[in-house]
């Protein structure tokens, strides 16, 4: 079940996106489906949500939103710039006019000096090519509120691209 802020916040999301003929799509990776499935716990999210992708592996982000290995080996996949080609690899694949991408460290190992836990990478893009990004560092506060405040964060970040 969803909390009530993000339901809040979904369902904010989803009148605007209605209201401007708006349909969304989300690339997620360590929040493995979340979004989509906090803004498809309001029903008739169906005319807006088109859908997601779930890409937790390095392999699943080449395949499936072609994010480039040379990005992925450059930068890694908790990287802004690996967020970015995510959000648009979702706008490539999908017919949705909006996208958000998260890639990040949500714990309770993995995290290294340069990439602690809690780092978060975000980015948002729609067919008109506006572009939105953001970098979170929410720390080391337990695997369940990085991903509920990852939630939020990607919300907020596609309210913010369509205003």
């Amino acid at each position: 079940m969803i909390d009530r802020e993000l339901h809040a916040a979904a369902k904010r999301l989803l009148d605007l996106c209605r209201a401007r003929g708006l349909r969304l799509a989300t690339a997620e990776s360590c929040t493995g489906g979340l979004v989509a499935a906090t803004l498809t716990e309001i029903a008739g999210a169906s005319d807006v949500v088109e859908g997601g992708f779930i890409v937790y592996s390095n392999a699943a982000k080449q395949s499936m939103l072609g994010v480039p290995a040379a990005t992925l080996k450059r930068y890694g996949a908790v990287s802004a710039e690996t967020a970015v080609a995510m959000a648009a690899g979702a706008l490539r694949k999908s017919p949705a006019d909006l996208t958000v991408a998260i890639t990040g460290i949500a714990g309770p190992g993995g995290g290294t000096k340069q990439k602690p836990v809690g780092l978060v990478h975000f980015a948002a893009a729609s067919r008109d090519g506006r572009r939105l990004q953001r970098r979170r560092l929410f720390g080391k506060i337990g695997r369940r509120r990085v991903r509920e405040r990852s939630i939020g964060q990607a919300l907020a970040l596609l309210e913010a691209l369509i205003q």
